[in-house]
C-alpha cells in the first residue's frame, strides 16, 4: 500500500504546499491530485494522479478524455471522473468566448481563436456557426451538425435557423477535421458555395469558413475559395 497523503510530512502534501508556495509549484500530478483529493487503500492520490497522466500521454490527452475512458482506468469513479470532466470544461471555457466575455471578429486568426481549444480535440466533424452582429461582435456560437461535411448533411436551414432567430448580420462557418490536416476537401469548398449562396437569398453574409485541424486552420476567405 502506498504511503497515506496524511502520514506524509505536512509541507509535502500537494494542498499545503500549494496554499504556501502558489499551485505553479507544483507538477501536474500534484495539481490533479489536490483536485481529486483521495485515491484507494492500495494507492494514495499522488500515485494514483501521476499513473492517470501517464496512461492518457499527458495532462492534454487527460483532459480531452471521455467519462467512458476515465471510468476505465482502475481507481476511476463516477465521481472522480466528473472531477476531471469538469476542470477539462473549465479549462475550454477559460480559453473561448463561452466564458462570457464579449469578442469582436477582426480576422480569421481571431475567428479560430475562439473555437480552436475545444475543436481540435473532436474525433468527429462538427460544423458550427458562429453569430456576429452588425460590428462584428459575436452574439453567439451553435452546432449546427456532426459528422462528414457535404451538401446532403449540412442543409442550409440548419445553419441559418439560429441565426435568424438572434436577427445576425452574418455569420462564420467553423469546422474541424478529427486527422489534423485543415486542407479543405472538395466537399468543403462546395458546401460553402452552396451555404454563401443561401445566405445572399436571406440577407445574412457568409464572412468565412474556418477549417480547423491540430492547432492549425486554415481560413477560406483568404485563400480565396470564398
Amino acid at each position: 500500500m502506498e504511503n497515506r497523503i496524511m502520514d506524509m510530512p505536512e509541507m509535502e502534501r500537494p494542498q499545503e504546499r500549494l496554499l504556501r508556495y502558489g499551485a505553479e509549484s507544483l507538477s501536474n500530478s500534484e495539481l490533479l491530485a489536490v483536485i481529486l483529493r483521495t485515491g484507494t487503500k492500495d494507492e494514495n492520490v499522488i500515485a494514483m494522479s501521476h499513473r492517470l497522466i501517464s496512461i492518457f500521454s499527458g495532462i492534454n490527452g487527460l483532459l480531452e478524455a471521455s467519462k467512458e475512458e476515465l471510468m476505465e482506468v482502475k481507481g476511476i469513479k463516477e465521481a472522480k471522473a466528473c472531477q476531471i470532466l469538469s476542470v477539462a470544461e473549465l479549462s475550454k471555457r477559460f480559453l473561448t468566448y463561452r466564458s462570457g466575455d464579449s469578442l469582436r471578429i477582426t480576422s480569421p486568426d481571431t475567428a479560430a481563436n475562439l473555437l480552436m481549444v475545444e475543436m481540435r480535440s473532436y474525433r468527429k466533424e462538427v460544423l458550427k456557426v458562429v453569430l456576429l452582429n452588425t460590428k462584428n461582435m459575436v452574439i453567439g456560437v451553435t452546432s449546427a451538425s456532426v459528422g462528414s461535411l457535404n451538401s446532403s448533411i449540412v442543409h442550409p436551414r440548419e445553419i441559418f435557423k439560429e441565426a435568424i432567430r438572434k436577427s445576425a448580420s452574418s455569420i462564420i462557418l467553423a469546422h474541424n477535421h478529427p486527422s489534423g490536416d485543415p486542407a479543405p476537401s472538395s466537399e468543403d469548398i462546395a458546401a460553402t458555395e452552396r451555404i454563401r449562396e443561401a445566405g445572399k437569398i436571406i440577407g445574412i453574409e457568409l464572412l468565412d469558413h474556418i477549417i480547423i485541424g491540430d492547432g492549425t486552420y486554415i481560413s477560406l476567405k483568404e485563400k480565396n475559395l470564398l
